[in-house]
């Protein structure tokens, strides 16, 4: 039978709040669980865990040995976050229509002439729930929950509700984390050290969970950060093993932010972090494979074997790039350099700070929390940052964290932190951490722990962008820190846009003869226009070839510079002609002339060598040569992508495409010339720059010299 209608359990008064439920004061009534599915409340012991009528009040002792309560009731004063209930409703049935306003995915009439059911929204079940003020402890997958409902009969019909918690892989581990004022800077926005504590956090306990032992920190890279977060949201971090090898393993966090009045989730940062298990005694660990339950941990485990290729071969291509940046004196565009007097001292950068590890800073292995050693650090490089453009800034990414060796409570940790270098719109900062107990602090004599690179972007009280000043090395570890700081920018962009996944999203140009004019001449005006934009950086320069790169969000472009010694009338000539172009072009396979649409404009079909054991690509591209009113003037071979009918995508081949590439050919004398190659990289034409961008390989330089030869031992004849 049902309670009396104004009464709850005991006989106690219904709260006013019931009052508005949808099917009026008149006829609310008093839900209750039974996670049984029985709806029998006397076959369960009262003091079970499994009890959660109301009558089991918190507090109570149960039979595990545990403190009774697992929901509030009413009557209480305390509350318990609705977020315990972000279960998903995998089926719910046989439920009255006593509910109404709530849509049902198809309904039918029940013997007491109800109506049955299927909800689809976790928020229709939540809703309920909270108006009812029922908050039942997390679900079990699987786990039968028992509903009175109200209908127009004098017995309310019991509603068995199948819950099964968020879908979760093995080795995946979320948090939540509610943004409160403790957690933020001056700005109101959370600060990155917190941000990185829960990072570190829940990247541990994914470890952990696939290991089945401790798990230690080794490193952290890769940290990308593109949006803040501020007090009031809500924070879910996500962290999944994607690959496990002997004794180390890969973890991939993602952070997502969401804005609890409008709902709107945004993306705030991406990592990889690398973690240890450690062995138990004398144990040798082997750590089993991760499962693979869907196509995208397929993608993953293979990328991050790449990953790891990257980090264990870091030291060497860090150490090639610094031989090579030494070759020459100044990695910035001449035009952009200026009175030599021009550029900042970093000395006045430099911060240094002192912490004593205390209990609360240590981990559950008894050492330093490497969250808290990673927001220390962040502290002093914010500080360094901050002194040199004097605005706000924001850590935007960080290189790497590399932890050394490990720290305990009563250590004192030193941390030095200084500018290395500027880019235009960011600010390289190093940190050096080194650890002292009581005799190696009276000694003077520490233990490298830790370091890491951080960047920065600034704005002003307007959020406008601000442009950070150009360095002046003058000490000899400037030098150093200077050229390290581009070395690391490089192995940063391979790392950033060719190791990471990037979907293929054509946006090709359909071919329209009745348009040819306006595409050919729109195809050469995208290939100025990309040559004429501002921010282009030396990455590397050796002998006849210079490179430069430029970042603008998440497109990157190419620059490669080469000094011919050939008319620029031969070398247009030359380079016009695109059929010739797989005699010098390794990444050429074949390229055939589909359609002569003009003198200077041409239609070629293009086969490429596959790449990372993809399948080969191919691209429909159009041609356009411009030739200059008068000598000395820039000779142009613009490149685009166009749909064309006569050669439909082929099976053997990913149909990619070339948004916006080509030559520029400029006199500096009538024997010689410079020929510049542009290209604003696809997510198809990336991979084909791995190397280079990530500074492993030497790809773009063997081709821009196959290209040099090509060029300097051609001749009219060998066109015409």
């Amino acid at each position: 039978m049902l309670p009396e209608r104004s009464r709850g359990p005991g006989g106690a008064p219904v709260p006013s709040h019931l009052t508005s439920l949808p099917w009026g004061p008149e006829k609310a009534v008093w839900p209750w669980f039974d996670c049984t599915g029985s709806g029998d409340m006397d076959s369960i012991s009262k003091n079970s865990p499994n009890n959660m009528s109301l009558s089991n009040q918190p507090g109570t002792p149960r039979d595990d040995g545990e403190m009774g309560g697992n929901f509030l009731n009413p009557f209480q004063s305390e509350s318990v976050s609705s977020l315990l209930f972000s279960a998903l409703v995998s089926e719910v049935s046989d439920f009255d229509s006593g509910f109404p306003g709530n849509a049902a995915a198809g309904a039918d009439t029940s013997e007491d002439g109800g109506c049955q059911h299927k909800w689809t929204r976790v928020g229709d079940l939540r809703g309920l729930l909270e108006r009812c003020c029922l908050y039942p402890r997390t679900p079990l997958a699987g786990e039968a929950l028992s509903l009175s409902c109200p209908s127009s009969s004098q017995q309310a019909p019991t509603c068995t509700l199948k819950l099964t918690p968020v879908a979760m892989e093995p080795s995946e581990v979320h948090m939540t984390q509610a943004i409160q004022p403790a957690h933020a800077d001056v700005r109101g926005e959370l600060s990155a050290g917190q941000l990185l504590k829960w990072v570190d956090v829940t990247a541990c306990l994914a470890a952990e969970r696939h290991a089945g032992v401790s798990c230690v920190t080794a490193s952290v890279d890769d940290i990308q950060f593109e949006e803040t977060a501020r007090v009031g949201q809500v924070l879910t971090i996500k962290a999944k093993v994607t690959r496990a090898f002997n004794t180390s393993m890969e973890i991939s966090i993602k952070v997502m932010v969401q804005d609890m009045l409008t709902g709107i989730e945004k993306l705030v940062s991406v990592a990889f972090s690398t973690f240890v298990a450690k062995p138990v005694g004398e144990e040798k660990i082997h750590l089993k494979p991760v499962r693979l339950l869907t196509e995208q941990d397929c993608m993953e485990h293979d990328l991050a074997s790449e990953r790891r290729k990257v980090r264990l071969q870091h030291e060497d291509t860090f150490q090639s790039l610094m031989q090579e940046s030494s070759k020459f004196e100044d990695p910035t565009c001449e035009e952009e350099q200026g009175d030599e007097d021009e550029g900042m001292v970093t000395s006045g950068t430099a911060v240094q700070s002192i912490e004593l590890v205390l209990p609360p800073h240590a981990n559950h292995h008894g050492n330093t929390f490497g969250g808290q050693v990673m927001a220390w650090m962040e502290t002093v490089a914010t500080i360094a940052a901050s002194r040199l453009c004097r605005a706000h800034t924001f850590l935007k990414s960080v290189d790497m964290f590399k932890f050394r060796g490990a720290s305990t409570i009563g250590d004192r940790l030193f941390f030095s932190a200084i500018v290395n270098n500027t880019f235009q719109t960011c600010v390289e900062v190093g940190v050096r951490v080194e650890a002292f107990d009581c005799r190696e602090w009276a000694a003077g004599r520490g233990r490298h722990i830790n370091s890491a690179f951080l960047i920065y972007t600034a704005v002003d009280d307007r959020a406008e962008p601000v442009a950070f000043p150009r360095i002046k090395p003058v000490s000899e570890d400037d030098f150093r820190r200077y050229r390290g700081a581009i070395a690391r920018k490089r192995i940063r962009l391979g790392r950033k846009y060719v190791i990471s996944h990037r979907e293929e999203v054509p946006v090709f140009t359909h071919w329209d003869t009745s348009k040819q004019e306006s595409l050919s001449e729109g195809n050469v005006e995208a290939l100025r226009e990309l040559a004429a934009k501002s921010g282009w950086e030396v990455t590397s320069a050796l002998d006849k070839i210079k490179i430069y790169t430029l970042e603008e969000q998440d497109v990157i472009s190419v620059w490669v510079e080469k000094r011919v010694k050939c008319p620029a009338r031969l070398a247009y000539r030359l380079l016009c002609d695109f059929t010739k172009r797989p005699s010098w072009d390794p990444h050429y396979t074949s390229c055939n002339l589909i359609n002569q649409v003009s003198e200077d404009d041409q239609i070629y079909h293009i086969t490429c060598a596959n790449v990372n054991g993809d399948k080969p690509k191919d691209f429909v591209v159009l041609v356009s040569g411009r030739k200059p009113p008068t000598d000395g003037n820039t000779y142009l071979v613009a490149v685009k992508s166009v749909v064309l009918p006569a050669v439909p995508p082929s099976p053997w081949y990913t149909r990619s495409e070339v948004v916006c590439a080509g030559f520029l050919i400029q006199p500096t004398d009538s024997s010689s010339c410079t020929v510049s190659y542009l290209n604003q990289m696809s997510a198809s034409i990336l991979p084909y720059f791995a190397g280079n961008l990530g500074g492993w390989s030497k790809s773009i330089e063997e081709a821009a010299a196959s290209c040099i030869r090509f060029i300097e031992s051609g001749n009219d004849d060998a066109i015409f």
